[in-house]
Formats: structure tokens, sequence, C-alpha cells
């Protein structure tokens, strides 16, 4: 999900280039692999593509990685824009997860991925909702992998640090509309943060992807795998 730009269209590429048939659900369009226009709010379109797919394909992987970033408190955050949040970031795993299950069961094989966040483990600020919605998705993939170990489905959360994608870009373009920063000086801030004194790349973390998808993992399940420059062992 969320496969048309940013870490997931370099996950497409990355799976498609080591020979996987990839299915992307966006709400824009995407130019790597088979594109299936969807909206993760709406439960029953995310629910009927997936099983429209796995009627025809064997489904062995499955990637939740479509979300929205808000910068906000709690007192900044209205109900409306939670849901907003909720909506995309977990809700739509839920239902691509609960739809693809049945199908994996029935194969008896199945990884599920969660592209989660540091903030599955740690706190910032003026991310409330965003923060909020990472350790559910860090939750979600500690009790699929329980639930579901004895159908040989592992489920994963990986967990990107501050990487350099469009989504990153817009967030501290918003916010130094707000103040007034200059966007130099925030991006060098950014990097600074970072142990490895830089960003991630969504490569990076697409090759970690591939890898955790891959039969070499097999024995990793339930797990929040970090990928943050260092940012979280602080």
């Amino acid at each position: 999900t969320g496969g048309s730009s940013g870490i997931g269209l370099a996950i497409a590429q990355a799976f498609t280039t080591n020979g996987y048939h990839v299915c992307n659900l966006d709400i824009q369009p995407g130019l790597v692999g088979e594109y299936f226009e969807c909206d993760m709010t709406d439960f029953t379109q995310v629910t009927d593509i997936v099983k429209s797919i796995t009627a025809q394909r064997t489904v062995n992987t499955l990637i939740c990685n479509a979300g929205i970033h808000v910068s906000a408190t709690i007192l900044d955050t209205p109900p409306e824009l939670l849901d907003k949040v909720l909506d995309i970031n977990v809700k739509g795993a839920y239902a691509a997860t609960q739809a693809v299950l049945p199908h994996m069961q029935s194969n008896q094989d199945g990884v599920i991925l969660y592209i989660a966040s540091d903030q599955s483990v740690v706190g910032k600020t003026h991310s409330f909702a965003y923060n909020l919605s990472k350790h559910a998705l860090a939750s979600m993939a500690k009790t699929t992998a329980l639930d579901f170990a004895k159908d040989n489905i592992r489920a994963n959360a990986l967990c990107p640090g501050t990487i350099d994608t469009p989504l990153y870009q817009n967030a501290i373009a918003a916010y130094c509309e707000r103040s007034g920063a200059d966007p130099a000086d925030i991006h060098a801030e950014e990097a600074a943060c970072q142990p490895l004194n830089r960003l991630g790349k969504a490569e990076e973390v697409a090759s970690f992807a591939l890898y955790l998808a891959s039969p070499e993992a097999s024995f990793i399940t339930g797990s929040l795998q970090m990928m943050d420059g260092g940012y979280t062992t602080r």
C-alpha cells in the first residue's frame, strides 16, 4: 500500500527488480507495478481490492506502507484530524491485513511488513497523532505475529528514522512556513540529530524490506526492526 512515492515507491522498485509482481494500492497513480486506485480510508474498497488480487494470484507478501504525517500537539489535533491519521495509517493497514490473512492461512505461508517509524518506540514533540499511529502499527505487528505463527505467517514492523522522502520534505516545508525558519538550517539540524550525521535514504529502507520478506529472515517475526541511524539508541 502507498507504493507511488517515497519509501513505498522505493520498495516497489526493489521488489520488482528482484522478481516480484508488485500490486500497488494507492490513491495516486504509480509508475511501478500493477496499479490499483485505492482510498486506504475506505475499508470496503481496500478489502475488495485485496480479495480480487488474492483470487487471481498467490500473495506471499503484504507491505503496509500508506500513511500521512501531521505535526501537532494533542491540543492542536481536532477529532477529525486524529480520525484522518488513524484511518489512513492504522485502519488502512488493518483492512489490508484482515483481507489477506485468510489467503495466507490457506497457503500456510506469508509475510506481513508494517512500515512503522522510530516513533513506534520513542516520543517526539508536535507528533501526537502520527506517533500514536506508529505505536499502533508496532502493536499490530506483534499481535499478528503471535496469532498467526502457527500458519507460518510472519509479521514485523520496519521502523525507519528520518528518511529523505517527499513526506519528509513536505513536513519541513510546512514547519518552515509556520515558523519562518530557514529550510537549509532545519535540514542540517535534522542530519545532526542522527549519530551517523545524515538522513536515511528510501532505497536503504527498501533493501531492508526486501530482506525481511525473504527466506533469509524466516526466523524473524513479531519484531520492531530499527533503521534510524542510531537515533533511538540515545
